[in-house]
């Protein structure tokens, strides 16, 4: 068969096939008597090997030696394809998330593009001191959430801005960082700033990501929440923790989702938060941490919130009286429970620290009493 009819039935051009020639790949196993190339069955056959293996990613060198080196196996070039395939698609991944987060800004010019791509980079940088300027300055040009101010706790302090460089030295001096040449009026998309918030490590970079993040606007809730599902502790804290300072009602219903998390920490924290906020659901929760003696104090200082009502103080004080009926509670969890009781007004909880007064055991009992002296009368 003559090249141009190879061609044809092939699909691979007759100058790739010269160039197939060339390199010794596919050699036309003869002539015609004009000398035009000759394929047989068996180089057609060849041909379609050498296209098969290249549909696989596999360049011409490496498909020469898989069809004419015995001793060259497909597992290790196969496993060198799927490495390289593997680094090529992260590659691709993070520029579409880099172009989707450019195009959800909606830039008016390149202008934009570049100060965007500069503060994006800025939050990815080695260094502490520029990622929480890039923070603050994400922070400034949010402004205000539009459903609420983040609390004064969420802010980070002049004193924890200055102690980052202190806490993470810096690399030496250089040249501005891309975030200085980023004017405040910048948005940051906020998928950017939950990715930056479930990687930071930094203490102070964190609480200013945090801050951040907290007057962005919408969408941040839904992205944490998927942090929640991390197999990293650490990221499944640092996401509930982010959680717990943002403000709005999408906030919260990912908080007592969080109520039901099998990790103890997120629990904690999600509890100890709805109740700030006065929600009742974190009440359990609270209870179980102040009998398992974790951060007991925080749990029973924040069940005074949800008992500033006087049905709920009721039920949480029959709760606490619950779990002290049993009998089998040790001597500190007694302790515990009846430190819980003095923060919860109303006759139930008085009853119930007057019982503990004559607990059997001594301490217990001085606690009790301690307590019930300093109690506000009902």
């Amino acid at each position: 068969m003559l090249i141009g009819e190879v061609a044809r039935r092939s699909g691979v051009s007759a100058r790739m096939l010269r160039h197939y020639e060339a390199l010794g790949l596919v050699r036309p196993s003869g002539r015609t008597g004009s000398g035009y190339r000759e394929y047989s069955g068996a180089d057609i056959r060849r041909i379609f090997h050498v296209e098969s293996l290249r549909s696989l990613g596999l360049s011409l060198r490496e498909i020469r030696r898989a069809l004419d080196e015995p001793g060259c196996t497909p597992s290790a070039l196969v496993g060198d394809l799927i490495r390289q395939t593997r680094e090529r698609l992260a590659a691709e991944t993070e520029l579409l998330t880099r172009l989707r987060r450019i195009d959800a800004v909606d830039p008016a010019g390149w202008e934009d593009v570049l100060r965007i791509v500069a503060l994006l980079q800025a939050l990815g940088s080695p260094s502490p001191g520029a990622r929480q300027h890039a923070a603050l300055l994400s922070a400034s040009s949010a402004g205000p959430s539009s459903s609420a101010a983040p609390s004064a706790s969420a802010a980070p302090s002049s004193s924890a801005a200055s102690s980052a460089s202190s806490a993470s030295p810096a690399p030496p001096a250089s040249p501005a960082s891309p975030a200085d040449e980023v004017p405040v009026e910048v948005p940051v998309p906020v998928d950017a700033l939950v990715e930056a918030v479930l990687n930071e490590t930094e203490p102070n970079v964190a609480g200013a990501l945090r801050w951040a993040l907290a007057r962005s606007g919408d969408g941040a809730p839904a992205l944490l929440a998927e942090g929640l599902d991390s197999p990293a502790a650490a990221v499944r804290e640092r996401a509930v923790r982010a959680l717990a300072e943002l403000p709005g009602p999408e906030a919260t219903a990912q908080l007592r989702r969080a109520l039901a998390h099998p990790d103890a920490v997120v629990r904690a924290c999600a509890a100890l938060e709805l109740a700030a906020r006065g929600a009742p659901e974190a009440v359990p929760t609270l209870i179980d941490m102040i009998v398992e003696g974790t951060q007991d104090t925080d749990a029973a200082d924040a069940l005074s919130v949800p008992a500033s009502d006087p049905a709920t103080a009721e039920r949480i004080a029959a709760r606490l009286l619950d779990r002290l009926a049993h009998g089998a509670a040790a001597p500190p969890v007694r302790s515990r429970l009846a430190q819980a009781l003095a923060a919860v007004p109303g006759p139930t909880a008085t009853r119930a620290l007057v019982g503990l007064t004559h607990d059997e055991h001594r301490t217990v009992a001085l606690t009790a009493t301690y307590l019930l002296r300093e109690r506000t009368p009902d």
